[in-house]
């Protein structure tokens, strides 16, 4: 396709209203976004649909400045119009700060990375958003080294699934925490050396019985921080990167003192333009080789069509999925 025979409108997903549950979703005509300087557009094949999307939706996580108010923070497809290293026909997954669950879409040319390996689209529409935030909150604030032991909550989410492929492959130990048996046995099954039933076991016991943990990798909040505390060995890390049961913690400041612990976490989207390009650099370095070798396989729950945005958002909301749910346009 020529660089100038795109259509002038798209499909893309709107939230009708503003903000609402999953049904306020509507595939509407809205203009085909335009490259600006820096930029490339790209012709959607596939978008994940994450956590974010759906806090979006809910008016709680605003797009940044400059970004598309439509949903959507990973993407993969054809550049259509190239910038940087990219030319027209190239195929790229990319981070976005909005507008995924589109026809079309544009983004920063250094977030877009080539598609990996014999990945399909769909697979490589999977990756960004989940790579890009294990690995900054992981192995950068984390800094979990080979050796040592990283607890993950949420063992069969998007990010729970990427995260234990990632540390397995960094040579690292991985405790995996799951609400329910069959997700804990899942996460057994991607690569967890030990996973705990959260529901009806306590995982600090589970974890110090098992010689600790190092990192800890949490989406939860709430009341699993003092366990949290529990659980984690002199010297580590817990890293924050969502508060799923609340954002409020008790903190007992004696036992942060005695564990010489670290407490931090981050958000990837309000990153500036600059550092994502810095994280993509690093992810092609470091986490590329590990997809190309098979040790880091996309894990896909389900795919629903671009016009079932609505459909999709209800089927990660109700917490029964392994992996990423996703659109295909």
């Amino acid at each position: 396709m020529g660089q100038s025979t795109w259509p002038q409108e798209m499909t893309a997903i709107s939230v009708e209203g503003g903000k609402g549950p999953a049904e306020a979703l509507r595939a509407v005509r809205l203009p085909t976004p335009q490259p600006a300087e820096g930029q490339i557009l790209i012709k959607v094949e596939a978008a994940g649909v994450n956590r974010p999307d759906i806090a979006q939706r809910l008016g709680f996580y605003p797009p940044p400045p400059g970004a598309p108010d439509t949903l959507g923070l990973e993407v993969a497809g054809e550049v259509l119009r190239g910038a940087g290293r990219w030319r027209p026909g190239d195929r790229v997954c990319a981070l976005l700060g909005g507008g995924g669950y589109a026809q079309y879409a544009v983004c920063d040319a250094r977030h877009a990375l080539p598609i990996p390996g014999t990945l399909s689209a769909l697979e490589a529409a999977a990756l960004p958003e989940t790579v890009f935030t294990v690995f900054a909150n992981v192995f950068e604030h984390g800094a979990l080294q080979a050796g040592e032991t990283l607890m993950v909550h949420g063992a069969t989410s998007g990010i729970g699934t990427t995260a234990i492929q990632m540390a397995k492959a960094a040579g690292a130990r991985v405790i995996a925490t799951a609400r329910g048996a069959d997700k804990a046995r899942q996460a057994l099954e991607l690569g967890a050396d030990l996973a705990i039933d959260a529901s009806s076991e306590d995982f600090a016991e589970a974890a110090r019985a098992a010689g600790g943990c190092d990192v800890i990798l949490d989406m939860v909040g709430g009341d699993y921080f003092a366990k949290d505390l529990a659980a984690l060995n002199t010297g580590g890390r817990i890293v924050f990167i969502a508060a799923q049961a609340g954002g409020k913690v008790d903190l007992n400041i004696g036992a942060l003192m005695q564990k010489r612990a670290v407490v931090t976490g981050s958000t990837l989207r309000p990153r500036s333009a600059d550092e994502k390009a810095r994280l993509a650099a690093q992810v092609e370095a470091r986490v590329w080789p590990w997809v190309a070798e098979g040790r880091l396989t996309p894990q896909i729950d389900r795919v629903f069509p671009l016009e079932e945005a609505a459909a999709a958002h209800a089927h990660l909301e109700a917490g029964r999925h392994l992996g990423k749910v996703m659109l295909q346009a």
